[in-house]
C-alpha cells in the first residue's frame, strides 16, 4: 500500500471514529432533553402523554387549590388553560397571576402532572419561551430593557395580571 493510501485509511478511520463518538452523545443527550410548550400547544394536543415537557405561562385567578402537599392550579396564556396538579413545596414566589414555568409529563385524563414548579422573580423577568408566546399573542411588550403587559391586555381581575414582586 503506498503511502498516500495508508494516509487516506488512517483518516477514514479517524472520521469514523469521531461519527461514532458524536453518534453516542446525541443517543445521551435526546434522553434528557426537555421542550417546553404553551397551554395552547398542549391544548392542541402537540403534546403526547407521557411525554416529558416544560409547560409555562401564568397561573390563573382563582384555579390554586391545595390539599395536604398536592396543589392543583391553571396555566394559562390567553388562549387556552390547563390544570396543573403538583405534590411537594412550591416556590415563596408562587402565586396566582404570576408566571410559572412546570415540568413533568401530560396524564392521559388531560391534567398535567409536574414534578418541579418554577416562579418568576417579578414582572421584569419572563423565561424567553414564555415572554416570547406571549408576545406573539400580543399579551406582553419589552420597552426599554423591562417586559411588561401590554397596555389592555390585563386588567386587574383578569388571569393574565402580572403584578411586582413585593420587597424587590
Amino acid at each position: 500500500m503506498t503511502r498516500k493510501g495508508r494516509r487516506l485509511v488512517l483518516i477514514s478511520a479517524g472520521l469514523c471514529v469521531l461519527a461514532l463518538a458524536a453518534g453516542l452523545i446525541l443517543s445521551a443527550l435526546s434522553d434528557t432533553i426537555v421542550f417546553f410548550r404553551t397551554p395552547t400547544e398542549v391544548a392542541e394536543r402537540q403534546v403526547v402523554p407521557g411525554e416529558r415537557v416544560r409547560l409555562g405561562g401564568l397561573v390563573e385567578t382563582g384555579s390554586v387549590v391545595k390539599a395536604g402537599t398536592t396543589t392543583t392550579f391553571a396555566v394559562t396564556d390567553g388562549n387556552a388553560t390547563v390544570k396543573v396538579s403538583y405534590t411537594g413545596i412550591l416556590p415563596d414566589l408562587f402565586r396566582e397571576g404570576q408566571g410559572v414555568v412546570t415540568e413533568g409529563a401530560l396524564a392521559t385524563d388531560g391534567v398535567f402532572m409536574a414534578d418541579s414548579v418554577l416562579a418568576k422573580h417579578d414582572e421584569r423577568y419572563m423565561p424567553r419561551e414564555v415572554a416570547d408566546a406571549l408576545k406573539k399573542q400580543g399579551l406582553w411588550q419589552h420597552e426599554g430593557g423591562e417586559g411588561r403587559p401590554a397596555p389592555g391586555a390585563a386588567s386587574p381581575a383578569s388571569p393574565m395580571t402580572v403584578s411586582p414582586a413585593s420587597g424587590s
